[in-house]
Parts: structure tokens; C-alpha cells; sequence
């Protein structure tokens, strides 16, 4: 037994666990990229988060196939909505069923295209971010959205650990890890935000706007 698993044997279920096992088999099903999902013990993290911060309005960059999305709104709040960005239209109608599976489809905008064109026509102050998209574009999904963040509310960036390369000597020169070093130094030298990197799966980081 690895140690995810003993992990998942000893976590409760989220109260959407039959829509995300759905998600699950049907991206394995129907894509290549199984991999990407964020998994029981990641998603409910988000889950949990979501439900102490019963948030308004959540920003998700990077929607895959909606199994982040179905965690980010186990808590949300009753008028909240999710402004969720992904940027392959051929994961639409996988995504938008999930939606309707787990009755979250009147809570969910999503917005078919680039983040970084997309993000800009959003006016929102957002109570919690989550950003899963390009890895090489972190740095600018951080210029873009720390503004667009209330006090006390939250940003989460997945795979910040990029599978070890972070501490690699030499540093990695491919754009995607060149992406992720630098926004790790952006978060971590910004004074408008405490944040926590944690060794979950392939790393993740919680910055929280002071």
C-alpha cells in the first residue's frame, strides 16, 4: 500500500465523490491525459478549503475535465459562482456534463480560451483562485490575478514542486520549468501575500493576500 492510498483510506468522502469517480472514468475514457486529474487526496484539499472559505466568487485557471471545479465548489457559497477558463474546446461537452451531473451548471461560467486574454475582461474581486494551466505562463497568471484577490482570501497553484525539478542543479532550462521557478520566487517575495508550499503530489502552494 502506498502512502496516497493509506491517505485516501483514512479521508472522508466529499458529498460529490459519485460525480468525480464519473469524471474520472469518463476522462479516462475519453482522453489521453488521465494524468492531469487532481485526484481524490488534491481535490479534497480544495474541497476543504472551499468549505472554510464558503467563497463568493472563485477563479479556476485550467479546468481539464472539471474535477477541480466540482471540488472548488463543495463550499461555495449560496449566490457564488465559479468563473472557470480552459483553454481546449474539446473538452467542453465532458466538462459541461460533469457540470450538470454534480448541479453545479448554474454556478459555473466557463470561458472557452486563452487565460491570459480572458482573465483581463474579468472585473471580479475574487475570494479564491486556483491556478492548474500552462506552466509556463505562472509568472504572468500571478501578475494577472494577485490584484483580483480580496484580503484574506486565497490563491492555490498546482505543481510547484514540477515533479523535483525546482531543486535541480542545474536549473532546468525548458519553458515550462524556467515558468515555474519564477513564479515560485514571485509568490514567495511578494509582501501582499503569506504563503505555503506543500509537498502534496507534485507540490502545491497556498498564498493568502494579507
Amino acid at each position: 500500500m502506498t502512502l496516497e492510498e493509506y491517505c485516501r483510506q483514512h479521508s472522508s468522502l466529499p458529498s460529490s465523490a459519485q460525480t468525480l469517480e464519473w469524471i474520472k472514468h469518463q476522462t479516462h475514457l475519453r482522453t489521453n491525459h488521465a494524468r492531469m486529474l487532481s485526484g481524490p487526496i488534491e481535490g479534497g484539499l480544495l474541497g476543504a478549503i472551499s468549505r472554510l472559505m464558503r467563497p463568493r466568487r472563485v477563479l479556476e485557471l485550467g479546468v481539464f475535465t472539471g474535477y477541480s471545479t466540482v471540488c472548488l465548489a463543495e463550499g461555495l457559497a449560496d449566490d457564488g459562482r465559479i468563473d472557470a477558463i480552459e483553454i481546449n474546446d474539446e473538452l467542453e461537452d465532458i466538462i459541461r456534463e460533469g457540470y450538470q451531473i454534480a448541479g453545479i451548471s448554474g454556478k459555473v461560467c466557463l470561458h472557452l480560451g486563452d487565460a491570459l486574454e480572458i482573465i483581463p475582461t474579468l472585473e471580479d474581486i475574487y475570494d479564491l483562485v486556483y491556478i492548474d494551466a500552462n506552466k509556463r505562463h505562472y509568472p504572468d497568471y500571478w501578475r494577472l490575478t494577485s490584484g483580483k484577490v480580496r484580503a484574506g482570501g486565497a490563491i492555490i497553484a498546482d505543481n510547484t514542486l514540477w515533479d523535483g525539478k525546482v531543486v535541480q542543479e542545474p536549473a532546468p532550462r525548458d519553458v515550462q520549468s524556467a515558468g515555474i521557478l519564477e513564479f515560485n520566487n514571485l509568490v514567495a517575495s511578494d509582501s501582499r501575500f503569506d504563503c505555503i508550499m506543500l509537498p502534496l503530489r507534485d507540490g502545491m502552494t497556498i498564498a493568502i493576500r494579507n
